[in-house]
């Protein structure tokens, strides 16, 4: 049976160390849900999680 109010999904990569980057970005990068370098995570598409990812391009991108 599928869902009719399916939410949307966004996947994210974490490519670039947070090594040397402001505690605040670090925290997002947890917050993400990232613990290793270039693993790949699916998170609801929200506004919230959209700003998340704003702090921070240099280190997570969006992977289709």
């Amino acid at each position: 049976m599928a869902d009719t109010n399916a939410i949307a999904k966004i996947k994210l990569q974490y490519f670039r160390s947070k090594i040397c980057t402001p505690v605040k970005h670090k925290l997002v990068i947890k917050g993400l849900g990232f613990t290793r370098l270039n693993q790949i995570v699916e998170r609801e598409d929200t506004p919230s999680i959209r700003g998340m990812v704003a702090k921070v391009p240099h280190l997570v991108r969006v992977v289709d």
